[in-house]
């Protein structure tokens, strides 16, 4: 072609140069937050480029293609950490672990399934990886290209270097700034240092993790002096999916919440039931329900897959497993959200798990939701809370219909309507298209709102027709929805309430400062998730 065509393979080439330079300039200021990623982040002078250049510059011919080669792989990999540190802090506030995360790519391509189908997902999938290898070649290939530049015009690439430098050196001794931002940047070996770091703080965790957990002031107190002023009682823990903070305060979508929660309050009352309220922090937000299950039942802080498996096949007693351990309580869990073997069930103490393989639903799947809430209830009650006899129950049920994406979502029907599910049937497919919910911020925080309404609807409704003198319920949210909900800076503060027909029950509690009804209002008590565990047990312990 450049015998032939002179003219225009020197415009390709220079195009091509053109293209590996902004390429790796890219990479070099690309930062690892979407809210962070405007066309000002760009307009930095990197000095990790300007050092870069001045290397390639003294190194001889072999080593220099070696660490082109090199350097233009670590760039690749940083780009792509970049990118996973986006959709993480997008989904889950908190940048991507490199030691610990990996397990969670499974979990983001079952939602993919629910939200685009079996075959959106695949594409999906399929499409991530091409763009990964893509990235990692044309990022090694633009490097090399430019040091190839670097060694055939290395005077004038001498100069430019210092020229750069210089300009560099200046901006950071007078703290130059553009666009609010400095213009000598030092951002990629800055974000390197930190995810080098991270793998540090991963790896020491598990020693420091081991420590925490071993602590354990209930470890030795007798059976008979836990739980003594719940004797007697059914008593209920619910988790609602993604139920947070936001959904009670962000004006973009209280109003549906705040009204079910009054509307809540109200028929308890009418039904002879008591209940206060606060908030808990969450040690997760946007995903990782378990990590939030275990902190509450655990009183031990589970921010990361290394200290859940730790936690969860220790022999630490959790909040649940105190009921077990009493031997005053049959113990169940109501888990439709689990589709395999959950050996964690040990952990938490149950006697008995129901999942979705047995909980015979024949309705249809509500995104990623296997079954309504309201049929998760209604199951609960079928299959063991109406059954006469035996010693009380003390149950741990898993509400998902408020579980991203929020759309088709169930309604409440009759209880006697509920059957086996397939009265969903014509209900799914009057739902919405989660593809069109997402293409429209509103829509997503309407339609969250309105999941987390049915599913306080019907918690509710269940605990009004179906709850006895001695029944406590205890339900809070796991974590906060996805920051395409919360907005940024939402904090990580989840709404929890305990309901009980007998008064003596909230009395035991009193000295916690918790408010009246199902809505805890902006001037609730906040505490630590993993906090809730030791109060609860010293609350309604044995008393001296």
């Amino acid at each position: 072609m450049r015998g032939r065509y002179p003219a225009a393979a020197r415009a390709a080439a220079r195009v091509t140069t053109v293209l590996a330079t902004l390429l790796v300039l890219c990479a070099l200021l690309l930062p690892n937050q979407l809210t962070a990623l405007t066309p000002g982040a760009f307009l930095r002078i990197p000095v990790e480029g300007i050092v870069g250049a001045a290397v390639l510059l003294v190194l001889p011919p072999r080593p220099r293609r070696v660490a082109a080669l090199l350097a233009g792989a670590g760039l690749g990999l940083l780009t792509v950490l970049n990118c996973l540190d986006m959709g993480f802090f997008a989904v889950l506030d908190r940048p991507f672990d490199p030691v610990l995360d990996w397990s969670l790519f499974g979990d983001a391509e079952s939602f993919l399934e629910d939200a685009a189908g079996p075959t959106g997902a695949v594409a999906a999938v399929i499409g991530v990886v091409v763009l990964v290898l893509a990235l990692l070649v044309s990022m090694t290939l633009a490097v090399g290209r430019l040091s190839r530049l670097i060694s055939r015009h290395s005077a004038l690439a001498t100069r430019t270097t210092l020229v750069l430098g210089t300009v560099w050196v200046t901006c950071a001794a007078l703290g130059t700034q553009l666009a609010g931002a400095p213009l000598a940047a030092g951002r990629a070996v800055a974000l390197a240092e930190d995810r080098a770091d991270r793998v540090r703080v991963s790896v020491e965790d598990e020693r420091v993790f081991a420590k925490e957990a071993a602590a354990d002031s209930f470890r030795d107190v007798p059976a008979g002096r836990l739980l003594t002023g719940l004797r007697g009682k059914d008593v209920i823990f619910t988790f609602i999916e993604s139920y947070g903070r936001s959904a009670l305060q962000d004006p973009r979508m209280d109003a549906q919440v705040d009204a079910a929660l009054a509307d809540g309050t109200r028929r308890l009352d009418r039904a002879g039931f008591h209940s206060q309220s606060a908030f808990l922090t969450s040690s997760t937000a946007g995903g990782g329900s378990w990590l939030a299950h275990s902190t509450f039942m655990s009183g031990l802080w589970i921010t990361n897959q290394q200290r859940y498996h730790t936690v969860t096949s220790s022999d630490r007693m959790s909040l649940t497993g105190a009921f077990r351990r009493t031997g005053a309580w049959q113990t169940v869990g109501i888990m439709p959200g689990v589709n395999r073997s959950w050996p964690e069930g040990k952990f938490y103490g149950l006697d008995s798990v129901y999942d979705s393989r047995n909980l015979g639903y024949r309705g249809p799947k509500f995104s990623w939701s296997s079954m309504p809430d309201q049929y998760s209830l209604a199951s609960f009650e079928r299959l063991r809370h109406g059954k006469p006899g035996g010693k009380p129950l003390m149950s741990e049920i898993i509400l998902t219909s408020s579980h991203n994406p929020w759309a088709p979502l169930p309604k409440m029907i009759g209880w006697n309507k509920v059957g086996d599910g397939s009265v969903y049937n014509a209900i799914h497919r009057a739902g919405k298209d989660p593809k069109e919910v997402w293409q429209d911020p509103d829509q997503v925080r309407t339609e969250y709102a309105r999941s987390i309404r049915y599913s306080l609807d019907s918690l509710i409704s269940y605990v009004t027709k179906y709850g006895k003198k001695n029944t406590v319920l205890v339900f809070l949210g796991d974590h906060q929805p996805v920051k395409a909900v919360t907005g940024e800076n939402a904090s990580h503060d989840v709404p929890v309430a305990i309901v009980a027909h007998d008064r003596s029950v909230l009395d035991r509690i009193h000295g916690w400062g918790w408010k009246d009804g199902l809505n805890p209002g902006p001037k609730a008590p906040v505490w630590r998730m993993d906090s809730f565990r030791d109060r609860f047990l010293t609350a309604y312990g044995a008393r001296s």
